[in-house]
């Protein structure tokens, strides 16, 4: 924590290639379906490396719900980084910065987020509020990756199957 501002930092390896990594966090439209939290999430428009991005949902931690929204700019460095810069929403600031790295025969997942809620709350609270938001859909993320990836495999064994066939 530095001044007002909430730090959040996170990582987590995945057995998938960046690229498969990069489908799963740039799937601005689709990202709805699988980050319980969002309600909705899609592009407003693109203009060269950079989206503008709209996403709103209801974040949950125990009894308390947050109903949030954010427009953001998105600045994508394909494979390996993505920035993300609020336009506007219910934050002040939010500022991020995913890298994904090439470990093995995994991919590194590590963000750094400063947050600056609008409205006041305990700096504690804020802070393991919006970790425990995060992580979630980070997980999420993660799973959807794992999830894509295995679904890859299977019809390529399936087709695998059915050339063997003939």
């Amino acid at each position: 924590m530095a001044g007002e501002s909430i730090i959040i930092d996170l990582s987590f390896a995945v057995s998938a290639t960046q690229q498969e990594v990069w489908d799963v966090l740039t799937d601005f439209d689709g990202m709805a379906d699988f980050v319980s939290n969002l309600k909705e999430s899609k592009v407003v428009s693109v203009f060269e490396d950079k989206f503008t991005i709209f996403q709103s949902g209801t974040a949950t931690y125990g009894p308390i719900r947050y109903p949030f929204e954010s427009t953001r700019e998105v600045r994508l460095l394909p494979y390996h980084k993505i920035l993300t810069h609020l336009i506007s929403g219910n934050m002040r600031k939010l500022e991020g910065t995913t890298y994904l790295i090439h470990d093995g025969g995994q991919t590194r997942v590590i963000h750094h987020t400063e947050a600056i809620p609008k409205v006041w709350i305990p700096a504690a609270v804020g802070k393991i509020f919006i970790e425990h938001e995060m992580r979630e859909q980070f997980n999420e993320m993660r799973n959807e990756i794992i999830r894509r990836k295995r679904t890859v495999l299977e019809e390529r064994a399936e087709r695998n199957t059915v050339n063997d066939a003939q």
